[in-house]
């Protein structure tokens, strides 16, 4: 058994997918169109696990952009050179809140994607 994909609510796919592609270095997995929907899939380099990149519908959905979690981390983004993806991210404008800071399981710091959910970015020790 494994887990696939996990929907983040998005404002708008375009946007999504530059955010995903370009700041966090994601490969866009499959972009279809099938009648008015669009099937968006994003995911880190060798990742099995992606995520679905579903156009907000409707005010509740709406509402959840940016706070899928409550303005807790709720996605966790390994790497295995930390300082060198901390800077390209930085470098490409992703906003971390935080400075990075070691911790006994490793290195981490917290930063928000384009509409202010909250990852960390972590290099287990």
């Amino acid at each position: 058994m494994r887990l696939g994909l996990a929907t983040l609510v998005v404002r708008e796919y375009d946007e999504a997918i530059a955010f995903f592609v370009e700041a966090l270095g994601f490969d866009l997995v499959e972009d279809q169109v099938d009648g008015q929907k669009r099937w968006v899939v994003v995911r880190p380099p060798g990742a099995q696990t992606g995520l679905l990149l579903a156009r907000a519908v409707g005010a509740d959905q709406e509402l959840a952009i940016g706070r899928q979690t409550g303005d807790r981390v709720g996605f966790f983004l390994e790497v295995e050179d930390f300082a060198a993806a901390h800077e390209r991210m930085s470098r490409r404008g992703v906003r971390f809140v935080e400075e990075p800071r070691d911790e006994p399981y490793g290195t981490v710091a917290v930063f928000e994607d384009l509409y202010g959910n909250r990852w960390d970015l972590i290099q287990y020790a």
